[in-house]
């Protein structure tokens, strides 16, 4: 990272955790005196409080247009002509996020250290950390059906190292000298603080959420779970834009999302394109009107234990390629993360609105009781466009079928299910009357080098397309002489 452009942004830092603490020592000195039963709820670093439920509109109900005097496939956000979908995988906002000084982060004392704690077994406090392992080996809590549940806990966001056993590996963070080019993402364009994962379970049903705005059930990352729920009862938002021509293309390292929905998938196979096909059409500005992107399920991922400079290096070849391409001044691009990974978050999930009728494929047995009335815990959610708006932070509670609702919003598209017909529609995060970044910002490169990572050796990731040959000229025909 460039020195100057580093100092810079440690000086802007310093001056939003000095705030930050300022706050910190204000919010004490007006609840000192609310008693010894707040101060131990305090004690274990729950947060500035649960995150509110309601959204900025009226959930539309199903079959509605969100515009009802248009037809339905109209483009009603004409300077947004492509829209990029992608999602990351496995990591938690405070994870990453919680020392930005950006954002709802982690409760800093007065000498900027980190506050948050959770129990161990015998109510010792494990305090956060910062990490010093790059492919996470460190026992902590999964982030599994059960596991998520009791590592939120009923809201208290305390369970994290207890249902590990005492492992402390939910607990550690990162800053900016491991990830810098996501620290400077994350302080250029939109950072949605309150973006929360669909579901409180893995990754499966999360992107199943991405694309019908409900899992079919399913809580797990089981392939035999997804054969066994193969189409989704209201379609897929591919469905949606077929049947109005509107363009879309499922840009894949290895496994692509639509094949979450096999009956669907398999049938479209057509639309999957490569990762290389991206870049060639972020190049010639020929990306369809919205494409979905993903890390690869053998490489790129950010799934512990692999190398997280792996992914953000990935990310970052994503990003320049959107930003430096031709159709970049027409284009919104929204980056996430599937699921929490296990990594604790200090924000208690707020109750969502149930998809469907649908009911989890648990065992009241075995599995920790709970229904689809709830969200996961906060993942980092990004939106990166010209349009969008500078100096903000997106407070507004936000989940994956958020997306859904913009692109219904975009398209005048009635939603899926009851969960994206409530969603919020993303636009507070957009400025059109006065775009802040229609000359691309110069962001800091990842930190993984060149040489790539030792603890988890995989090629460094494509930067530049590899435009494909022109068809070969004809070889003209021989004379042909007669005598």
């Amino acid at each position: 990272m460039d020195d100057e452009y580093r100092a810079a942004r440690e000086r802007e830092r310093r001056r939003a955790r000095q705030a930050k603490v300022d706050l910190s020592r204000r919010r004490f000195l007006k609840g000192a005196g609310a008693g010894a039963a707040a101060l131990a709820v305090g004690a274990w670093g729950t947060g500035i409080g649960a995150a509110s439920a309601a959204t900025r509109r009226r959930p539309l109900a199903l079959g509605a247009r969100p515009n009802a005097a248009l037809p339905a496939g109209v483009d009603t956000m004409p300077q947004v002509e492509h829209v990029i979908i992608y999602m990351q995988e496995n990591r938690s906002y405070d994870h990453y996020f919680g020392m930005l000084g950006r954002g709802d982060g982690f409760t800093l004392d007065g000498a900027g250290n980190p506050t948050n704690a959770n129990p161990d077994p015998d109510g010792n406090p494990v305090t956060v950390f910062k990490s010093e392992v790059l492919c996470d080996d460190v026992p902590g809590a999964g982030q599994s059906w059960n596991d998520t549940h009791r590592s939120i806990n009923g809201g208290a966001m305390d369970g994290f190292v207890t249902v590990a056993d005492g492992g402390p590996g939910s607990m550690q963070y990162f800053e900016d000298d491991v990830l810098p080019f996501y620290w400077g993402l994350a302080e250029t364009f939109v950072l949605c603080d309150r973006w929360f994962t669909s579901v409180p379970c893995q990754t499966y049903p999360n992107r199943r959420y991405l694309q019908a705005a409900t899992s079919v059930g399913i809580v797990s990352t089981d392939l035999d779970e997804v054969l066994a729920t193969p189409s989704a009862p209201n379609g897929v938002i591919w469905e949606r834009l077929d049947a109005h021509g509107i363009s879309w293309n499922d840009y894949a390292y290895d496994l692509a999302d639509i094949l979450l929905f096999p009956e669907y998938g398999l049938a479209h196979k057509d639309r999957i394109k490569t990762i290389n096909d991206f870049l060639v059409d972020c190049a010639r500005g020929t990306l369809p009107q919205v494409s979905i992107v993903s890390p690869g399920h053998t490489a790129y991922s950010e799934e512990p234990p692999a190398d997280l400079r792996n992914g953000e290096a990935y990310t970052a070849a994503l990003v320049n390629a959107v930003m430096h391409g031709p159709a970049w001044e027409r284009t919104v691009m929204f980056f996430t993360y599937d699921e929490h990974g296990g990594y604790y978050d200090h924000v208690p999930p707020p109750p969502a609105v149930k998809p469907d009728n649908i009911a989890p494929r648990i065992d009241p047995a075995t599995d920790e009781p709970g229904t689809f009335a709830e969200y996961g815990p906060r993942v980092p959610g990004f939106v990166i466009s010209p349009f969008a708006k500078r100096d903000y932070v997106s407070s507004v509670v936000h989940d994956h079928t958020s997306i859904l609702k913009f692109l219904e919003t975009k398209f005048n598209l009635a939603p899926m299910t009851h969960r994206d017909a409530a969603a919020d529609d993303l636009l507070d995060t957009l400025d059109f009357a006065d775009p802040g970044f229609l000359d691309p910002p110069e962001l800091p490169a990842p930190s993984l080098p060149r040489s790539g990572s030792l603890c988890d050796p995989v090629p460094y990731p494509q930067t530049e397309p590899v435009f494909p040959a022109p068809p070969a000229e004809p070889v003209p025909a021989a004379p042909r002489f007669t005598g």
